[in-house]
């Protein structure tokens, strides 16, 4: 009887499960598209204090978005080195199958997860065997093939089933990228550090250039700014000793506050603004936040993909929040 550990980071969910023949032992998940890297290593743990020995390593091998793909990967292949076992890989749209294959009414669909940028990776089963390599395209082109359509939300790759398929199934052994990576590499020539008051003036006058009237006053950034270290943190961003950039979060009991996300106009689309954001998440994460709030107005075009690329979802809207006529959307993000 062989003891799998199985590990899958290709979607929004981390998953990890520890199974014994037939009996499994353990088998839990953590949904957040951008914690992979950080509650992987918490949910093995937790699985191996089991003190059981494990024979194999199963791990998706996608389709996924690249960054959290890899996570997975990496850390089950130096895993599976540091305890001198094997391991193998498994297609994560396999995995999502596995069960629905079992069904009687179900001898030919599809199973898709998102890819982000408004399409889905999939592939087709036809009695339980996949018919086609992993492709990602549009919905509507998923939809074209007039059969029962399983999508990531109410179904996800199963860590159970993969330690099934690794067992009978020969190795998947490079990751199924389907398409180009996704990672971001750091802004270049431009320096983080932490918002100090020697940046007061120049961000008052960067207010005023990016939001006119509806910029901060210098009493609002002293105000905000003296929340900080404890349940406030504001980051700035500069390039050649000059302030192009700063943001800030709030905390109170168990929830974080967004309040601003500001890059000079000439020193927008270089990754600034998704850096900031990124910073301001793990923050939050260390505070020990349940969610993030913020609220970006409706029309801005620049910050709204953002946002949504990293799971923040609309929860409500509030008319002239930014003026008359200028409507906010609130977003939130569970940590």
């Amino acid at each position: 009887m062989s003891t799998v550990l199985a590990i899958d980071t290709s979607t929004s969910r981390t998953s990890v499960a520890l199974i014994a023949g037939d009996k499994v032992l353990f088998n839990e998940f953590h949904e957040d598209p951008l914690a992979h890297g950080e509650v992987l290593p918490l949910l093995v743990e937790k699985a191996l204090k089991l003190n059981v020995g494990v024979d194999l390593i199963a791990v998706g091998m996608g389709p996924g978005p690249f960054t959290g793909l890899r996570v997975g990967i990496a850390f089950a292949q130096s895993l599976a080195l540091g305890m001198n076992v094997k391991w193998h890989g498994v297609c994560s749209l396999d995995a999502m199958a596995f069960n629905l294959a079992q069904q009687k009414d179900n001898k030919d669909f599809i199973v898709s997860t998102d890819a982000r940028r408004k399409e889905r990776f999939w592939a087709r089963y036809e009695n339980g065997e996949r018919v086609n390599q992993p492709q990602v395209g549009k919905p509507a082109e998923i939809e074209r093939f007039g059969v029962k359509v399983f999508n990531e939300g109410d179904y996800y790759p199963d860590p159970i089933s993969m330690a099934k398929i690794a067992l009978s199934n020969s190795s998947i052994d490079q990751p199924i990228y389907v398409r180009k990576p996704d990672a971001y590499p750091l802004p270049e020539n431009v320096k983080f550090r932490e918002f100090t008051g020697l940046d007061l003036v120049t961000a008052v006058a960067m207010e005023k250039a990016v939001y006119g009237k509806a910029g901060w006053t210098a009493g609002q950034f002293k105000e905000e700014f003296a929340k900080a270290p404890k349940n406030a943190y504001y980051i700035a961003a500069e390039s050649n000793g000059e302030l192009i950039g700063y943001a800030g979060i709030y905390f109170l009991s168990e929830f974080a506050d967004i309040h601003t996300i500001t890059v000079a106009v000439d020193h927008r689309r270089k990754g600034i603004g998704r850096e900031f954001l990124k910073r301001l998440i793990n923050w939050a994460r260390v505070k020990k936040a349940e969610a993030i709030m913020l609220e970006v107005r409706v029309g801005n075009e620049e910050a709204l993909p953002l946002y949504i690329e990293s799971g923040f979802t609309e929860i409500s809207r509030r008319q002239n929040y930014y003026g008359p006529g200028l409507t906010a959307i609130i977003m939130r993000k569970e940590l």
